[in-house]
């Protein structure tokens, strides 16, 4: 088990979640897209964001489809400027 598997399964344990619903793939996806196109603090407050909408009964996938238009449509930041 690598250390972000331990590490999650440990503080889903702690909280009372389920280690085996955590998609890491997805919700990096999600903060990287978030932190690549708006900004970098935008990647932890995104994945805090659709975490709770999926807590309130959004499905995941359809989080991470609406995530990826969001940011597909975002004005690009010239980092150069």
């Amino acid at each position: 088990m690598n250390e972000l598997r331990k590490w999650t399964a440990t503080v889903c344990a702690d909280l009372g979640l389920d280690a085996d619903q955590c998609d890491h793939a997805l919700i990096l996806a999600l903060a990287r897209d978030a932190g690549r196109t708006v900004a970098r603090p935008a990647a932890p407050i995104t994945a805090f964001l659709v975490g709770m909408a999926v807590a309130r009964g959004l499905p995941p996938a359809e989080a991470a489809s609406r995530l990826d238009a969001l940011t597909r449509d975002w004005p690009r930041f010239d980092w150069r400027d």
